[in-house]
């Protein structure tokens, strides 16, 4: 579907002139989008930024190049069907990241960042980056996963003095560019719970301090920023809540629906406001939704795919504008249209006004599957990206306003479905009846200390042994021989001659920096699910199909149409290659079964752990693969083991499960002599510590260095026996660690894990990162783990105790 070209807003509703008079009533929704992929068609947003870091463009050419994206992105949401004058195109871009514009916008800024504040409260682009990527000395904001999805979030740093205010306006400038433009939009703030149930404590807070103590405090700022936008001449502004979903954002927290009441009441007593739609995505609000209710903010928008329906009357509701959020914002299959008009008209049995909308915001989705030319039209049919779903809710909105509108369409989205679970590859006997034949046996390895001692004799490793995550920097010439080879231009011959060539300058460079266990590089892999999903059956791969993970960081997550079975070997020619270069232990890379359905779009026709052993399967005969071409260590990612967690308590014992069950059925094949790693990163580990134990893995490397190793206690607590890499560089950041900084961490972890069991790894793959960042941090890894090493060595000899003990190699 090509772009049209429009000059002047689109308004069926015909809503002359409610833009250009602030406070006049606009008309009622139809249908609306919780949010919008805010990358660009192109990623222009990502190109933009990157220049801008470079050093390539100035702050003014980027927040040109950024506001282009912002008015594409609305003219294309009007063109769509979403009308320019009601308030149902939402203003939710982020240059960088949507809850670090929160806490600049609220003047929560670190102290150590003070200096990148302007006189006017304002941070440049610049300093946002600088908050985001760190400067020197200066750790940037640690990062995690936002709720149960593969986008990361900057976590804010509040203490008991942090000076909420209404700083920097950026928000109502950006809303006022659409409306000088003539589009009146809804802007999206992160809600005040959510923005302090995601932060942490700033260093220094007492012993007992939790953010959310602060809201009172903090919600005369969120009055004074919805007063500028009413100001501006908003006539609507959506405060997303998702952590009202989560039984693990709001834990700890007494009397949650009392609190949540009086945020809302205080809010919606300000004097000057616009309308409030409080969004809840992600999943059921539960016993909050009466309080939310009872308030008088004058609209709810609730996720009707992972939630449910009201059963039945909620005081205060039927005042209400809902949204009913039943076009799943999340993956990208074609909605079923009649069920889901059949739940909006179900609800307007206790809702005042009941407006068709998305589940989530689309940012998750990637833009346009009608760009997907290369994959069969089949295929294409069963798919709904950003655009189709747009065109999905408002075609909901208009079967809602005129029964009957749309049939033939509402019918077309059934016929969809049925033909996609009839479709050859959906169902395969083969895989089905081989998983039907496994035995308990399959998910279960020896005995751990016979595994360590044959480990330790195969691999005769030194204390503290180093090693990388797996991938190294994907380089300029990387990419430009894997374009030449999609295009034509490189033969396959000749392709791979280059991989070898990379693989070997990789080894030969972790030789020279004396890196313990070597890997590959992963030169041939464009993504660590992608790669995979392009060599199993059932997969499918895109093209444009670009999401923001991070950042400027974008992926192609593939869609898993069909049963999943392992057509030939995909990594041990690599690996077997590697190996032939070196003395030392090489790693086998693989991702694991949960993390490439978490980083993909998965189907929706059977349970998900069902899907998860047929994945494990494929990779279960690979490990066996690389074991015969004389691999001896193995690593299977699992860092979205935490993602997949269920946001409500409830759900997460069957899910925790069968996630464990499939990494052990990739991995119990294995002899007691090969080592198997897995790494997690971004995750509350705490939560899912003995599920992390119970994956049996001898080696479990996780993300730490931003969180300056936060997670060793958990992992104290818990008596975790075996070896244990807790990252030393975070590579999410330009930054190149310090000798003594990575010192520091090893010594953070000796003193709650016994020496003989850590590992001196890196946070996680370094393909983001350039050789310049990357070859001065591992020599600064591997010389600090010498130093440690030797002072253990030093404590040992003269009989000084400590969490090290025993000092031997492992």
């Amino acid at each position: 579907m090509s772009t049209p070209s429009r000059t002047t807003p689109h308004d069926p509703a015909g809503a002359p002139g409610a833009a250009d008079a602030p406070g006049t009533e606009v008309p009622a929704w139809s249908g609306t989008v919780l949010g919008y992929p805010r990358i660009g068609r192109r990623r222009e947003t990502k190109r933009a930024l990157e220049a801008l870091w470079a050093g390539e463009a100035d702050v003014a050419a980027t927040e040109r190049a950024l506001a282009r994206v912002r008015a594409s992105t609305v003219r294309r949401l009007n063109d769509l069907g979403l009308r320019a004058h009601d308030a149902s195109i939402p203003s939710a871009s982020s240059a960088y990241d949507h809850v670090l514009d929160a806490a600049i916008a609220l003047g929560a800024v670190p102290p150590r960042f003070a200096d990148v504040v302007g006189a006017d409260g304002r941070v440049d682009l610049a300093g946002l980056s600088t908050i985001a990527r760190g400067r020197g000395a200066d750790a940037p904001l640690e990062m995690t996963k936002w709720f149960d999805t593969n986008y990361h979030y900057l976590v804010p740093e509040i203490g008991p003095g942090t000076q909420f205010r209404f700083a920097d306006d950026r928000s109502v400038r950006e809303f006022s560019e659409h409306l000088a433009d003539g589009f009146l939009t809804r802007p999206v703030l992160v809600g005040p719970v959510t923005f302090l149930l995601l932060s942490k404590a700033a260093d220094g807070s007492p012993e007992g301090f939790a953010p959310i103590q602060r809201l009172d405090d903090l919600l005369p700022a969120y009055a004074e920023l919805l007063a500028a936008h009413a100001a501006a001449g908003a006539a609507w502004v959506q405060l997303d809540e998702p952590a009202l979903v989560s039984d693990s954002a709001t834990a700890g927290v007494e009397d949650l629906p009392r609190l949540v009441a009086s945020a809302y009441a205080a809010l919606a007593a300000a004097p000057v406001r616009p309308k409030l739609l409080v969004a809840a995505p992600y999943g059921d609000l539960g016993a909050l939704l009466a309080p939310l209710a009872a308030s008088a903010v004058e609209g709810l928008a609730v996720d009707l795919v992972r939630g449910g329906a009201p059963a039945g009357p909620v005081p205060g509701l039927e005042g209400k504008t809902l949204v009913g959020g039943v076009v799943d914002g999340h993956n990208v299959w074609r909605a079923d249209l009649a069920p889901a008009l059949q739940r909006l008209q179900e609800l307007r049995a206790v809702a005042g006004t009941v407006v068709a909308g998305t589940s989530t915001s689309l940012l998750h989705v990637p833009h346009d599957v009608e760009e997907e030319t290369h994959l069969p039209e089949r295929l294409r049919g069963w798919l709904a990206f950003a655009d189709q779903k747009v065109a999905e809710v408002v075609l909901l909105g208009e079967a809602l306003r005129r029964p009957g509108a749309g049939a033939a369409a509402v019918a077309a989205s059934s016929a969809a479905r049925a033909d996609r679970l009839a479709a050859p590859g959906v169902v395969r006997p083969d895989v089905r009846e081989r998983l039907a034949r496994l035995g308990p046996q399959a998910l279960h390895r020896g005995d751990y200390a016979v595994r360590r001692a044959a480990q330790e004799q195969a691999l005769d490793l030194p204390l503290l042994p180093t090693t990388t995550i797996g991938s190294f920097p994907q380089t300029a010439e990387i990419r430009s021989a894997r374009a030449a080879r999609t295009a034509g231009r490189l033969g396959q011959r000749e392709y791979e001659e280059f991989l070898r060539a990379e693989i070997d300058r990789v080894v030969a460079l972790q030789e020279e920096l004396d890196v313990d266990v070597v890997v590959h590089g992963e030169p041939e892999r464009n993504d660590m699910v992608q790669y995979f999903a392009e060599n199993l059956d059932g997969f499918a791969v895109t093209r444009h199909g670009w999401v923001q993970s991070y950042g400027s960081r974008c992926v192609r997550p593939p869609v898993l149409w069909g049963d999943v079975a392992r057509p030939a070997p995909i990594t041990v020619p690599w690996a077997a290659h590697a190996a032939s270069r070196t003395s030392r232990p090489v790693k086998g890379m693989l991702t694991g079964p949960v993390t490439i359905l978490a980083w993909s779009f998965v189907r929706d026709d059977q349970p998900l752990g069902e899907t998860a052993r047929q994945v494990a399967l494929a990779l279960r005969d690979e490990v066996a693969d690389l074991e015969a071409a004389g691999i001896g260590v193995v690593q299977v990612d699992e860092p979205a083991l935490r993602e997949l967690l269920p946001l409500r308590r409830a759900d997460q014992p069957d899910y925790l499960d069968w996630s464990v069950a499939a990494f052990r059925l990739a991995t119990a094949g294995a002899a007691d002599a090969t080592q198997v790693h897995t790494h997690l990163c971004y995750s509350e580990f705490g939560e899912v510590i003995d599920a992390i134990d119970r994956l049996d893995a001898d080696v479990t490397s996780i993300e730490a260095a931003r969180s300056r190793m936060e997670v060793l206690p958990d992992i104290a607590r818990a008596g975790f026996a075996r070896g244990i890499g807790p990252g030393v560089y975070d590579i999410h950041s330009p930054r190149v660690p310090t000798r003594e900084e990575v010192v520091e961490l090893l010594r953070l972890a000796v003193a709650s894990v016994p020496a003989r069991q850590v590992w001196v790894n890196p946070d996680c793959g370094l393909k983001t990162r350039g050789y310049a960042e990357t070859v001065p941090a591992l020599r600064n890894l591997v010389a600090a783990a010498a130093q440690v090493r030797a002072e253990l060595a030093a404590a040992a000899t003269s009989g000084a105790g400590g969490a090290g003990e025993p000092v031997t190699a492992s």
